[in-house]
């Protein structure tokens, strides 16, 4: 089963930092944005979680939390978010278990060989917990901001 438009996020419950656990129930009443990103401390990856760091508050203002999946384990993802000082939690997916529910795995060329892969992705959850929009095979650029603006517009 995979995540669908309109359709609320199958149960699940993955660990993440701050000795949390991350499920569809960590956003009740609020606006949730899941974004995957292939590794910690890579430069796309750091810039794209720079980026939401930077415009966190602008997403506290429109009711959303914002929430970063990877493969990493925990003590990667406690690194990273300590060097980039990141306010908000990220999931270590281990074990690809929301990889799989939102479909983000895929075979991606490195270095002229066929690797698998987390494909950089976003998906928007709006306050009833249903999945409102998604972007896939995204480029970091202008990213961000495009995520607030609809995050702005849903209910």
């Amino acid at each position: 089963m995979t995540v669908e438009i309109g359709k609320p996020m199958p149960e699940c419950s993955v660990p993440a930092t701050s000795g949390l656990m991350f499920s569809p129930e960590s956003a009740a009443g609020k606006k949730l944005v899941i974004y995957f990103y292939p590794k910690d401390m890579t430069p796309g990856c750091t810039a794209e979680s720079g980026e939401f760091r930077d415009h966190i508050d602008a997403f506290t203002a429109a009711n959303t939390l914002i929430v970063g999946v990877s493969r990493d384990s925990l003590k990667s993802h406690d690194n990273f978010r300590s060097k980039l000082e990141l306010p908000f939690e990220l999931v270590a997916d281990t074990e690809e278990q929301l990889c799989q529910l939102f479909g983000v795995m895929k075979m991606k060329n490195m270095y002229g060989k066929q690797v698998r892969g987390v494909e950089r992705s976003t998906f928007l959850f709006d306050s009833s917990g249903k999945l409102a929009k998604q972007w896939r095979g995204i480029k970091v650029t202008g990213h961000v901001t495009e995520v607030l603006q609809a995050a702005k517009e849903t209910p």
